[in-house]
């Protein structure tokens, strides 16, 4: 192999820029001519090529999101699409490519593994939700962001006797609403994984106030419902004796200086991938399986609901966190 080109897509996650970092050094240790693809899939299809080489990537370790920028694509969706973009890369030399994404993403890498051209994948989302790997690019940062930010909440919380509502990212996966509420020490936390149960959630608030607790925290996963519509069936299910306050995260969460785990996760999966197409393997994701890289089939992965930890559900049973009854699939 010659020459290979590496694209971040779909949702920007804290560890894309040093994941990046690590595909080029890696591959120019290889001999590799690397090309950066902007805008994603987009970016295949409009042709929108930069060579990358040791000094364009020099640095960005240490910086959030991806330079590479990205987007999400319904062209690419297509059969059409697909061939076009694989077109664009052979007309342009490039004989592999690496994708850094969700779900959606790694879906595009297997229509074109499916299509005969090679390709390696590597989970770059902040919900943790991908199947076949223990942690994605960027679940670290977003887990510390968030982290900093509910602390914050809980200093004013505590100062007014108040209750806030605390909306997280999660569209399919509660782990990080589930995670922070246990390093926070937050009372509650809405989950798509299990079911609310509203009454205990209004007793467990009643518990703290006649003990004296002057603050309570919940946090609600987007994927269940907004964390507005969930303060309104909050004020709906019972008198709360706390006043009860908003607090939407939003992108911030997706914001933060890369960790140190996410930088040498980026790294690690990063040097991998370009390891994995230098040595013929294509339809494959990069994933951490007990602290290891490992290849896993996009073809086994995909479509696949990976569970939230079961230890962490024992811990937050064991502290008092209150987040319902399990959901029967």
């Amino acid at each position: 192999m010659k020459r290979l080109a590496v694209l971040t897509s779909g949702g920007d996650s804290p560890g894309m820029n040093p994941a990046i970092r690590s595909v080029t050094r890696s591959a120019l240790s290889f001999g590799v001519e690397v090309v950066g693809v902007y805008n994603g899939y987009q970016g295949l299809i409009d042709e929108e090529f930069t060579p990358l080489d040791s000094l364009i990537v020099s640095g960005k370790n240490r910086y959030s999101g991806t330079f590479l920028q990205t987007s999400r694509c319904p062209e690419f969706t297509t059969e059409e699409g697909q061939k076009k973009g694989i077109a664009n890369l052979r007309k342009h030399g490039i004989e592999g490519l690496i994708v850094i994404g969700g779900d959606g993403s790694l879906t595009g890498a297997r229509a074109i593994h499916r299509h005969g051209y090679p390709v390696v994948g590597m989970p770059g989302t902040i919900d943790n939700d991908i199947y076949g790997t223990e942690m994605g690019i960027g679940v670290d940062t977003a887990l510390n962001t968030i982290i900093t930010l509910v602390d914050m909440i809980k200093a004013t919380a505590a100062s007014h006797r108040r209750c806030f509502v605390v909306e997280v990212m999660g569209r399919s996966s509660g782990y990080l609403a589930l995670m922070t509420s246990i390093s926070t020490g937050s009372q509650v936390a809405v989950i798509p994984e299990y079911r609310v149960n509203m009454d205990r959630i209004v007793e467990n608030l009643h518990h703290r106030t006649r003990n004296k607790h002057n603050n309570s925290v919940i946090i609600v996963a987007e994927g269940v419902c907004s964390g507005g519509e969930f303060m309104e069936r909050l004020r709906g299910a019972g008198k709360i004796e706390q006043e009860v306050r908003l607090t939407v995260l939003g992108h911030v969460q997706r914001g933060g200086i890369p960790t140190h785990f996410d930088r040498l996760l980026g790294a690690r999966m990063g040097e991998m991938a370009v390891q994995a197409l230098v040595h013929g393997e294509t339809g494959v994701m990069v994933g951490q399986v007990a602290g290891k890289m490992q290849l896993r089939n996009l073809e086994e992965i995909l479509g696949r609901k990976k569970e939230l930890p079961a230890d962490a559900i024992r811990v937050a049973r064991n502290l008092g966190i209150e987040f319902g009854d399990p959901v029967e699939m």
